[in-house]
């Protein structure tokens, strides 16, 4: 798909407010708003899924096409980041509050365990997406977990396992996702599989099912709260993560210093 220059992405096509920074179209909400309109989308049983951009995000939407068909078609986009945050402020585009995934897997089930909303675990480790299932029900009594399911390594390139995987989810009935594959993976693949596994909500959450279970500690909230949150993670694996953050990310800055000088200019993106 090619996405025409002058369509609206789909998060902008509602009631909800949007800011635009980096060529992506973000919802501009506070988290009960959020949750609200989760809400809706699983009320509609609309296939969808959500996304929160955060620098790596916003670095691969530049370069990758079918990442930026993926923002396109994404129902709700809550920035992830503080880094995103100061920038908005800098633009002069000031987001409500930062909405990251990994705070969302905890504030969504609580809100799912209230609403009578299920939960399918996608992703992770073998073992921790079911265990972390567990600690999601302990804490927040009622919740229903629809199923668990750790695909193998490499699953997506294989066609069978993929359809395998829809299958699971889709047998499941759940109303929302959590899918555990690492960005931008498992962005992708809810937006080519979400409407194969008719599942309203899917969403991102990357390492968040090992916080969940303690098998990775998060950052420190001081961490979280001034920006380092990713210098954390890069201290916990630092050969997996050092090209992502200290090589792809690099262009954030030159973005950001681009996205300045157009608003200082006067000039529209």
């Amino acid at each position: 798909m090619t996405i025409k220059e002058d369509s609206t992405p789909l998060c902008a096509r509602g009631n909800l407010d949007v800011v635009k920074m980096f060529g992506v179209t973000m919802n501009n909400v506070t988290l009960d708003e959020a949750l609200d309109d989760i809400s809706r989308q699983i009320e509609s049983r609309e296939p969808g899924y959500i996304l929160t951009p955060n620098v790596d995000h916003i670095c691969e939407f530049q370069k990758n096409e079918e990442f930026r068909e993926t923002y396109h078609n994404g129902f709700l986009v809550l920035a992830d980041g503080m880094p995103v945050i100061w920038a908005g402020k800098l633009l002069g585009k000031p987001i409500k509050q930062k909405i990251s995934g990994s705070d969302l897997v905890f504030w969504l089930a609580e809100h799912a365990a209230k609403k009578g909303h299920s939960i399918f675990l996608f992703g992770a480790a073998e073992g921790i997406a079911e265990r972390a299932g567990e600690v999601l029900r302990e804490r927040y009594p009622g919740l229903k977990i629809a199923g668990t399911y750790s695909p193998p390594m490499g699953f997506d390139k294989d066609p069978e396992m993929v359809a395998e995987s829809v299958r699971i989810v889709r047998e499941s009935g759940a109303d929302i996702c959590y899918v555990a594959l690492g960005a931008p993976k498992q962005d992708l693949w809810s937006y080519r599989h979400h409407k194969e596994t008719g599942v309203p909500a899917h969403i991102g959450v990357g390492i968040s099912l090992n916080f969940i279970t303690g098998d990775v500690k998060r950052a420190p909230l001081w961490m979280q709260r001034n920006g380092l949150e990713w210098f954390w993670r890069l201290l916990q694996e630092p050969r997996r993560l050092a090209k992502r953050y200290l090589v792809r990310d690099a262009m954030f800055l030159p973005l950001l210093m681009k996205e300045f000088w157009r608003g200082w200019s006067g000039k529209n993106e």
